[in-house]
């Protein structure tokens, strides 16, 4: 697993080899969900804990699919 980038309540990885379609990981206390890179759709688990992770997220998508590859 790369960590990307943490925040106060929960980080953001990436698994090497993990499945298609491009996605990440947020991982926080109590809570996990699997995010698409491309359009942000929550997979599964639950965001709302997650705000600042999502926001970061839309504004570095290009370093997540670098990440990604």
């Amino acid at each position: 697993m790369t960590t990307i980038r943490r925040f106060a309540s929960c980080k953001i990885a990436i698994y090497p080899d993990d499945h298609p379609p491009a996605h990440f990981h947020i991982e926080g206390r109590g809570f996990r969900a699997i995010v698409e890179i491309e359009t942000l759709k929550v997979r599964a688990g639950e965001v709302r804990k997650a705000a600042e992770a999502m926001q970061w997220a839309s504004e570095n998508r290009q370093l997540l699919r670098t990440e990604w590859r």
